[in-house]
């Protein structure tokens, strides 16, 4: 499915109010995901791992040629917001994206890239992983540092949250899943959405 973008999620503040989610709460709107989140644009793939803040794009029809994030100011959600929250199955944390303009798929990867590699794994957290799981994270992690051109322990030692993803580093999609949220969190919003990563 190709998507014109041009009208329906065009950059800029022509659709109406940024909503909160307080106005999201008492309005009862529903949110409408971008589709290149939801991985629903062929025209589209997001290429975008969370360990590097790398992003581009893919056509489906044409997987030869490497295609420039030109959707980067368009809206994650309609309405617009201007705090969206994402969960993921692959990893405890939460990760709240917000612009007061209104949140942008730029916003949703950027913010997921600095909350992945600019936080450490606590020692409470990494104390909870299985000895096998926690090798895994410590390879990982020195393949991270490696790959970036750091000596393992640049970043003080400590591991950092990509690190735990493992090889599951890049983006797969973003969608909505309202029984996993309200198990994880104890409630649900329409604004909170769950990550799918893959290898």
């Amino acid at each position: 499915m190709s998507v014109d973008t041009v009208g329906h999620w065009a950059a800029g503040p022509h659709y109406g109010p940024v909503l909160t989610p307080t106005d999201l709460y008492i309005l009862g709107n529903k949110l409408e995901l971008h589709p290149i989140l939801q991985s629903a644009d062929n025209s589209f793939q997001l290429l975008f791992n969370v360990a590097t803040g790398q992003t581009g794009g893919l056509n489906m029809s044409d997987r030869n040629r490497d295609l420039p994030f030109t959707q980067k100011d368009e809206p994650a959600t309609l309405p617009r917001m201007t705090e969206i929250v994402i969960i993921s199955h692959h990893s405890p944390w939460t990760t709240t994206i917000r612009n007061e303009h209104g949140v942008t798929l730029a916003d949703v990867c950027t913010t997921l890239w600095k909350d992945y590699t600019e936080n450490p794994i606590t020692d409470a957290e990494f104390n909870v992983l299985p000895p096998r799981w926690q090798d895994n994270v410590r390879r990982y992690a020195m393949t991270n540092q490696q790959a970036m051109g750091n000596p393992y322990g640049a970043n003080g030692g400590r591991l950092r949250r990509c690190d735990w993803l493992r090889d599951k580093t890049w983006f797969e999609s973003i969608h909505t899943e309202e029984k996993y949220v309200r198990d994880r969190l104890g409630f649900s919003a329409p604004n909170i959405f769950v990550l799918d990563l893959a290898a």
